[in-house]
């Protein structure tokens, strides 16, 4: 796996252990300690997406402080197989 898969694998296990507490939290909003983890891995989360985006680009379409059309002035994985 490469570094760059094995960066994006992480950032999605942080994201689905925050939306899992984030349901938690709809059962038993008084949890201070989930709070205070779900508040962690969003933190974790941000700065693993901040991470993949500075040595790859757009993570999503929605990525902040990039252009809507960023993506398409990238080469196509067919492009780069040419090369």
């Amino acid at each position: 796996m490469s570094e760059k898969d094995a960066l994006r694998r992480r950032i999605y296990a942080v994201e689905f252990a925050a939306w899992e507490l984030h349901l938690f939290l709809d059962t038993h909003p008084n949890n201070n300690e989930a709070a205070a983890k779900l508040e962690e891995y969003r933190m974790r989360a941000e700065k693993l997406r901040k991470e993949f985006e500075e040595k790859y680009g757009p993570i999503g379409e929605t990525t902040q402080n990039t252009s809507r059309w960023a993506w398409i002035s990238d080469p196509w994985p067919w492009e780069k197989e040419a090369n």
